[in-house]
Parts: C-alpha cells; structure tokens; sequence
C-alpha cells in the first residue's frame, strides 16, 4: 500500500514526471493533474512500468481555465481522504501576452492564479494529510516586481517582467501558506530547481529561444532538476523552515521584496477577489 499521497501538475514532461517517477518509486500513490488527458495516461503507464507502482492516477486540470481547476479539485475531494503532498510544478513562459478563457495573462494565470485556486479549495485533505505544499519557483522571482496596477502585463508586456513577478507570487504564496496554516500541520515551500533542458520553452519564440537554444548545453537534467521538490517532499525535520526558499536541497537567499509582508498579503487577498468573480 502507498505510504503517502501526493497530487502533482504538470507532470508529463520535464521536471514535473521525473518528481513523480521518483515518488512513485518511493511507494506513494500519485495523482498526475495534467492539461493532455492522453499524455497524462502514457506518462502514467510508463511511471507504473518502470516502477512497479500501480498506485497512479490521472486528472484534467487546465491551470489556465479556473473551472477546470476547480472540477479537478472536486475529483480529487471525492477520492480522497487526505493529500500528504502538494505540488505546484506546473510552469510557462509567453513569447506574446496571451490571455486565459478566464481573461487573464497567461502567465500569471498558469503560474500562480490556478495554483491559488487548487491550493486553497484542497486545503481540507491537506489539513487532515499533515502536508508539505511545494511552489516550484525560480531564481527568475529576483527579476520579478510586484505591480497591482497591472497585474495582466496589459501595458508594455515583457515575458521577462510577466514570468518573473509570476515566480516571485509562488515565493510569496509559498509564505503565505506557511504563516496562514502553519499551525494547522501545513508546512509549505519555494524552490529554484535549476536551468533545466525540458520542454518549458517551447512557447518562447525569436530572439528568447536563441538565447534558450545557446544556453542548452550549460543546461542540467530534469531528474537533477527534480532533486529539490522530492527533497522538500521526503526528508524528515524540515518543521523549522516553513514557509523558506530551497535551491540545491539547502535553505537559499530570496530577492529583499520577498520580507514585504504586506505585499504578500496584498496578492493573496487580490487572487482570492479575482477567483471569486471568475466562479460566480
């Protein structure tokens, strides 16, 4: 029988299957919440294979459309009980400002809103799970400023500017987790897990994918990329930094804006206005 349960987006490639490969091998029941039902099942099939473990399941869950987030969150109210690990590993980057079903920017819908949305309507089974939450951020946060004047990127979008301020909400969000629910058993985590040679930017176009295709070979795996999340979802005594940034398995520096409190209290009360009136 599975030793934990744990819920994952953004499982089928890169950082996000090799985490849930490695979590699989250690005997927990995973639960893929993928955007591709029919690549989230081959993904599936092949963790089971190389496993042994038949404990795996597959979700939709379309983190840019807040519906699909909630019916995934649903699903999964239903069949279970408890979630003992959480994590948001699902990420993008826009060449262009796109906008979501939902009309917001797509990189801060992906990264951070629909995380929002599943975090905080899963919070009963974490709660009764004792859980650990992993925000999978990036050392790209230190470029991001947090502007609640334009929280769309509507005026003179920048991919750079829009996915760094989305990576610093997951450190915030992160953060805010562990204040909010530390003393109800959560504990709640950011992490850099390095420049990975995944799929992430296959959206990127002109000049930014050069740069991507230039740096690929500096680049390291997404099984060494998955090292921090399966660290942060298995070692034993990590009570004590709640809330805390990792890089390489180790407690790391965030940009100074991250110690504004009110700001990270500003983003949650803001996403949770902005989920309320997409739900109604």
């Amino acid at each position: 029988m599975p030793i934990k349960t744990t819920v994952i987006t953004g499982a089928t490639s890169g950082i996000g299957k090799a985490t849930a490969m490695a979590l699989a091998a250690q005997d927990h029941a995973v639960y893929l919440l993928v955007r591709n039902i029919i690549k989230g099942e081959a993904v599936k099939q092949e963790i089971a294979a190389q496993t042994g473990n038949k404990y795996i399941y597959v979700i939709k869950c379309d983190l840019a459309d807040l519906q699909s987030v909630g019916e995934a969150a649903a699903e999964l109210s239903q069949k279970l009980m408890a979630i003992n690990i959480l994590i948001n590993n699902a990420g993008a980057g826009f060449s262009e400002r796109q906008v979501s079903k939902d009309g917001f920017e797509m990189t801060f819908a992906t990264n951070h809103l629909g995380h929002f949305l599943l975090t905080t309507t899963l919070m009963p089974l974490l709660e009764r799970g004792q859980a650990r939450i992993i925000n999978v951020s990036s050392e790209g946060h230190k470029l991001g400023k947090p502007n609640f004047d334009d929280l769309q990127s509507a005026q003179n979008y920048s991919s750079v500017k829009a996915y760094g301020m989305a990576k610093l909400f997951n450190v915030y969000f992160a953060q805010a987790l562990a204040q909010k629910f530390g003393n109800k058993g959560i504990l709640a985590f950011s992490l850099h897990p390095g420049v990975v040679n995944s799929g992430f930017a296959d959206k990127l176009k002109g000049f930014e994918k050069t740069l991507m295709k230039l740096a690929r070979p500096f680049m390291i795996t997404s099984e060494q990329g998955a090292e921090t999340s399966i660290y942060l979802a298995t070692a034993s005594r990590l009570d004590e930094f709640n809330g805390r940034y990792f890089k390489n398995k180790k407690v790391a520096k965030t940009a100074a804006i991250v110690q504004d409190n009110a700001v990270q209290e500003k983003l949650w009360q803001i996403s949770d206005k902005l989920i309320s009136k997409s739900m109604v």
